[in-house]
């Protein structure tokens, strides 16, 4: 492949029907957008696809309107002379970073309103938002806008002589980056999905996350670009706004990791010399009531923290001699009723030795017994009263 092909036209037809391949991918990349969203809350337990339909739209609109807004505010000169081709979003200009803030935002409402936290939907939405990124990034490629530098690389894009940016002769063939950052977009949603399933991040660290990968993709990709753009300081906008974000998340993600694996203190009894309550490890400052530094405790937070009763009225005086003497005198009678105790065990266990060894256990010999208990005897010659204090032999098969 010398070069990728400029496309014949910026619309699809089925039929009668005409589509923008703009909007078309727009459209598409929102879809998969929303499919992995539902996916992302079913697995987490939080919501189902009803509500990722419900955030991804209020979220897609609102982000379009934020990213038009972004684009004209960026690049008013275009607009200037003629603000009825502001709401024209199909012939191309929308700013990512205005739609990421717009659609972001309305996003965590709807999904408030749906029961679900803002840190943990922000997890879910995540890995969704470089996919439809990768997708739309597409449009680009119809509307012929948004290439890079002149280049000669087999994967070079050729644009037509309606599209060429001035100064430049036909034929000349340019950096895809629609495909740059597509690629760069897709690759991103896999790594975000890789890491959620391996290591489990904190509730909206995958978020910040993102916009850390996202930033250094688009900064490297708008330094490829030709089209007119404010510079400052011999960068482009844009790649000013990416670096922030770069910055911006990693200063974030540390923080949102340290709150994390922060100690987080073990509630004991007993004051330290602040009037404070001490940890386990015997460190004054550590509080006894844990919502002191989580806030989750509500009212707990105030209850004062009550003493062991065993603490309460305590006597730790010397007992008196009497005291003691009866203490010693009551062990003894215990102890003399604990040998009590045993000798009757034993002397029963040797009688009921002593009387299993006069039996006969033969056939003969147990119905001999039976006969004699029958007429009030026993096989022996006992007497019926002495009968009561021999052992009834076991049924047969009795192991003993």
């Amino acid at each position: 492949m010398s070069s990728i092909p400029s496309p014949s036209a910026n619309s699809i037809s089925i039929g009668p029907l005409s589509l923008n391949a703009y909007g078309l991918m727009i459209a598409l990349g929102v879809i998969a957008a929303i499919w992995v969203l539902g996916r992302q809350l079913a697995a987490k337990g939080l919501g189902d696809a009803e509500d990722a339909s419900s955030i991804g739209m209020w979220g897609v609109a609102a982000g379009i309107i934020g990213a038009r807004l972004y684009h004209v505010a960026t690049d008013f000169d275009r607009f200037s002379d003629d603000l009825g081709a502001i709401p024209k979003i199909w012939e191309g200009g929308l700013g990512i970073p205005g739609g990421l803030l717009a659609g972001v935002t309305v996003g965590i409402w709807q999904g408030r309103r749906r029961g679900i936290a803002p840190a943990q939907l922000l997890t879910c939405a995540a890995p969704a938002i470089p996919l439809a990124q990768a997708i739309g990034r597409f449009g680009n490629y119809f509307n012929q806008e948004l290439y890079g530098r002149p280049t000669d690389l087999p994967w070079a894009l050729e644009i037509d002589a309606a599209h060429l940016e001035p100064g430049y002769a036909i034929g000349t063939t340019f950096h895809p980056t629609f495909l740059y950052e597509s690629l760069w977009s897709l690759g991103l949603c896999l790594l975000l999905l890789w890491i959620d399933r391996r290591f489990r991040p904190a509730p909206g660290q995958l978020m910040v996350m993102y916009v850390i990968g996202y930033g250094i993709g688009r900064f490297w990709v708008e330094g490829l670009r030709i089209d007119t753009a404010d510079h400052l300081g011999g960068l482009r906008w844009n790649q000013w706004v990416a670096l922030a974000a770069v910055v911006g998340g990693v200063i974030v993600l540390a923080i949102m990791r340290a709150r994390q694996d922060s100690p987080v203190p073990i509630p004991v009894d007993g004051p330290d010399p602040d009037g404070d309550e001490v940890a386990a490890t015997g460190e004054p400052g550590d509080r006894q009531d844990r919502g002191e530094h989580q806030g989750d405790h509500g009212d707990d937070r105030d209850a004062p923290v009550e003493k062991d009763e065993r603490d309460v009225g305590e006597d730790h005086s010397v007992p008196s001699e009497v005291e003691a003497a009866d203490q010693v005198e009551a062990a003894d009678e215990a102890n003399a009723a604990d040998e009590v105790e045993v000798t009757d065990e034993v002397d029963a266990a040797d009688e009921v030795r002593r009387t299993e060894g006069d039996l006969d256990l033969s056939e003969e010999g147990l119905a001999a017994w039976y006969r004699a208990d029958a007429a009030g005897g026993d096989a022996r010659g006992t007497e019926p009263d002495e009968r009561e204090t021999t052992a009834r032999p076991e049924a047969e098969g009795d192991t003993r």
